[in-house]
């Protein structure tokens, strides 16, 4: 991981939020201009298209391992994610956009924990952003496609059974709730994941590299907790990877099966 530098008076200086900014590294000061997130994005697309595109170049009826391995992730968020939640029979036209989320968002999270890269594509707005704005446009997509226009913004906005005056009071906190609420739960509970993680993992990261190479010969057996606990948080980090991709999907599908509603 980034390793934090110490001061001037040999003390250890933890990382910051500055982490989050780097200055650019290619093109500087044109609208080309990339920093290291930027690249580490770039590098996690490109890495997942390849998979997935040797995965699938040559399909047979009797799988490859690669095919194999290709197949049960495709199924498990057909299966497990998309069916589970929206049905079976309803649930095949948003299979490709799910997919797409689930993939794309672990990619990202992935790249955190991965040497050279060492930072998630998901830890700056920009990404938990664009992913919860296609996850919003799907589900009024699939809501209007489904209800018809005036039938979904009749669902959503307007719940069946109660008195006509309340919907004074209701109709604007499904507004927010719907339509600015959900997209910025799923943008948050993303970014502050992958935030804590990266922060956790470079400062024992850094404590490591600290107490072994600055820090006095007295505490220096103590960098051995410091690198086991930074190791057991990168086991960790894979987890949450993991699983803040299945929940942003799983949410994803959760909305688009309620805009779906009974009549689909």
């Amino acid at each position: 991981m980034l390793f934090a530098a110490a001061g001037g008076d040999g003390g250890f200086e933890a990382p910051g939020i500055g982490e989050f900014f780097p200055a650019p590294i290619l093109f500087e000061g044109t609208v080309f201009e990339l920093n290291r997130i930027q690249l580490v994005r770039i590098v996690a697309t490109l890495v997942l298209a390849v998979l997935f595109w040797l995965a699938s170049r040559n399909v047979r009826l009797v799988p490859t391992r690669a095919q194999s391995i290709a197949e049960m992730a495709l199924d498990f968020v057909r299966v497990n994610i998309a069916e589970e939640v929206i049905g079976k029979k309803r649930a095949r036209p948003y299979v490709p956009v799910l997919t797409f989320m689930f993939f794309a968002i672990l990619a990202m999270n992935l790249t955190g924990i991965i040497p050279g890269l060492n930072i998630a594509g998901t830890s700056v707005i920009g990404v938990p952003l664009l992913l919860a704005i296609v996850s919003l446009f799907a589900f009024i997509i699939a809501g209007v496609k489904a209800q018809g226009g005036w039938g979904f913004t009749k669902n959503a906005l307007f719940p069946p059974g109660v008195p006509w005056p309340l919907y004074f009071i209701l109709t604007p906190i499904e507004i927010l709730s719907t339509f600015i609420l959900r997209p910025a739960t799923l943008t948050i509970r993303l970014l502050a994941n992958m935030v804590a993680g990266h922060l956790l993992l470079v400062t024992f990261f850094a404590m490591t590299h600290y107490l072994f190479f600055e820090a006095a010969a007295a505490v220096k057996g103590v960098g051995v907790i410091a690198f086991g606990a930074a190791f057991a948080f990168t086991l960790f980090e894979i987890f949450v990877a993991a699983l803040q991709a299945y929940i942003f999907t799983l949410l994803s599908a959760v909305y688009l099966s309620l805009s779906i509603g009974d009549e689909a």
